[in-house]
């Protein structure tokens, strides 16, 4: 009997056509689907630099400017479950490239928006629009690339995304110093869309992807409820929304103090600071391919400690221990996300693409609502009480990768 189930798995395996590195495929895909997460994360946070500005212009608090960011996080974390089910249909690269142009052309929209609330309606569209493309992302990697790769791969697409958000970020802010935001808001969603394009000539059709025609909403249920009832995988949901919202929450409020005395920073240079997320594209990279070896668990814990020493840098008043603060910050949270987004794909037993729609639909919960309840928190009690809440969130979530590793452990 054992002979022929190892026969049986040999056949299973043969029938997988992996792109495998150092094939062209292998590296259009990698190109692509880079492309692909800088699109997303520059269109998507391109205007956290300009939160200080809305808030002038529409004179509104820095918890309601947030929500030109939290609104956009908000319905993407809606529209990725619901994403996740319509790829089944459609398929994973069709369902990408609708959401990427999409966004793009209401990014540019976005620039045109007379009121504050039209503003707030066009970013809250382009979180839905947005939904088709990082949880497909993520299961397009885990069905088409090779299982002995695909740490670095997705530490890869990872490094995609930190270069997006660190590019609308920083171009955002200088475009804005020099050309006022809306000028600035045109020529995001202009690169956004010329990526799009890139990533439609560039990505290899699926070829382990199987379509499900018609939509059964038992079969979605069932899949989303099999990854639920998997033991592990409820804490490494748990650790997207906490690191996530950590994130957001420092990021959002620091252009707030930075740019009022004593520092009084310039668009220019509060949108130079973010360059910090170069780290984070190299600990991405660095992260996946080391938790390949040593172990994803270990590297992932390593990811949560760095970035509360990060967060807790960022309380001293000295400018280059804000921005050393940030640095580190930046590096642990992309190294434990890039770990996280990639143990998804190890511990789900099947429907990849539904498990990557829970992880994401965590991830951006955390930031929607992390991101806007840090406001209250800056405006109560100011600095410090930020970073208090963000280490509390941290601690939870290192407690919660270790239950995880104890879990998978056990499991195996």
């Amino acid at each position: 009997m054992l002979p022929s189930a190892h026969a049986a798995k040999s056949v299973i395996a043969e029938e997988k056509h992996y792109l495998t590195r150092g094939t062209g495929a292998y590296r259009r895909a990698s190109l692509a689907l880079f492309l692909s997460g800088f699109s997303t994360f520059s269109l998507l946070y391109c205007v956290q630099p300009l939160l200080p500005i809305f808030s002038q212009e529409f004179s509104v608090s820095p918890a309601e400017s947030s929500l030109s960011l939290s609104l956009s996080t908000g319905f993407l974390a809606v529209a990725i479950v619901c994403a996740a089910a319509v790829s089944e249909g459609l398929g994973r690269r069709s369902l990408m490239a609708l959401s990427l142009v999409s966004a793009a052309l209401l990014t540019i929209a976005t620039a045109f928006a007379p009121t504050w609330h039209l503003l707030l309606v066009i970013r809250a569209l382009q979180g839905l629009v947005l939904g088709g493309v990082p949880a497909v992302a993520m299961a397009y990697l885990a069905e088409e690339i090779d299982p002995r790769g695909l740490g670095a791969t997705m530490g890869l697409y990872v490094g995609g995304t930190a270069f997006g958000g660190m590019s609308g970020r920083v171009l955002t802010g200088i475009f804005a110093e020099y050309l006022t935001w809306r000028p600035a808001l045109f020529l995001i969603g202009a690169i956004g869309l010329a990526a799009a394009i890139g990533f439609i000539a560039l990505l290899p059709p699926s070829k382990n992807f199987v379509r499900r025609p018609g939509f059964d909403p038992r079969f979605h249920a069932k899949a989303w409820l099999s990854h639920l009832e998997n033991p592990a995988l409820p804490f490494i949901f748990a650790i997207a929304f906490l690191a996530m919202g950590s994130f957001v929450t420092i990021y959002n409020y620091a252009g707030f103090r930075l740019v009022a005395p004593p520092y009084g920073l310039n668009q220019t240079e509060l949108g130079l600071i973010f360059t910090v997320y170069l780290f984070g594209i190299g600990a991405s990279s660095i992260g996946g391919l080391i938790g390949d070896r040593i172990g994803h668990f270990r590297v992932l814990l390593f990811g949560l400690v760095l970035t509360a020493a990060g967060s807790a840098l960022t309380l001293f008043a000295a400018l280059p221990s804000i921005i050393l603060g940030i640095t580190v910050l930046t590096t642990g949270f992309f190294m434990s996300h890039s770990i996280a987004s990639g143990l998804v794909g190890k511990l789900a037993r099947g429907t990849k693409g539904h498990a990557s729609s829970l992880y994401m639909l965590a991830y951006y919960v955390g930031s929607s609502l992390m991101g806007s309840a840090g406001g209250w928190f800056f405006a109560m009690e100011g600095w410090a009480a930020v970073v208090l809440f963000t280490l509390a969130k941290l601690a939870v979530a290192f407690i919660s990768a270790c239950v995880a590793q104890h879990l998978a452990r056990r499991k195996a």
